[in-house]
């Protein structure tokens, strides 16, 4: 099977999108696609990869969220293989509202099991579609940041524009 490779630039540098027929197999703030496969679950790895200069709706998406509108990125398909926790779990982050992190523990309860809040961090740090799954948007009970596989740089700016995003949808 081959898929799509398509390097972005954004203000948080080079983001690496790997799609097939329109859905988005693995992301992130790399320019370098070997960093992105080993989050592809082996029955999903494509064969060979075709470079690309667009994605439709997956790089709009992208250039939407880096002009203040985080939405799109929501309706982006996503194909990842997991446990039943650990898919729903990622399911469950794609309706946290940019602008409005929750917190590990929040997260947990969120999914379903206030218990399982080591197997929500695990979710959030397996997750290879980043942005388009954001988990970005979790931080630690204490307001911190936490983990995130792309750097804290990027993870606080991901939030801060957000955060602004949500300021500027409030403004009547």
């Amino acid at each position: 099977m081959k898929a799509q490779l398509l390097t972005m630039s954004t203000p948080d540098g080079p983001f690496t999108i790997i799609a097939r027929d329109g859905v988005v197999l693995s992301s992130g703030w790399t320019a370098h696609p070997g960093e992105l496969t080993g989050q592809i679950h082996p029955d999903l790895l494509p064969a060979e990869f075709e470079s690309v200069a667009g994605l439709g709706a997956i790089s709009e998406a992208v250039e939407a969220f880096y002009s203040g509108n985080p939405e799109p990125a929501m309706g982006v398909p996503v194909l990842q293989k997991s446990g039943v926790f650990r898919s729903h779990a990622w399911d469950v982050l794609r309706t946290v509202a940019p602008g409005r992190p929750v917190t590990y523990t929040e997260y947990a309860q969120l999914s379903g099991n206030a218990k399982a809040v080591r197997a929500a961090a695990s979710a959030c740090a397996l997750n290879a579609a980043a942005l388009f799954v954001p988990c970005h948007r979790v931080i630690r009970t204490d307001g911190t940041l936490g983990g995130f596989r792309w750097g804290l740089a990027v993870k606080g700016s991901l939030l801060e524009r957000e955060r602004e995003a949500a300021l500027t949808a409030a403004r009547p």
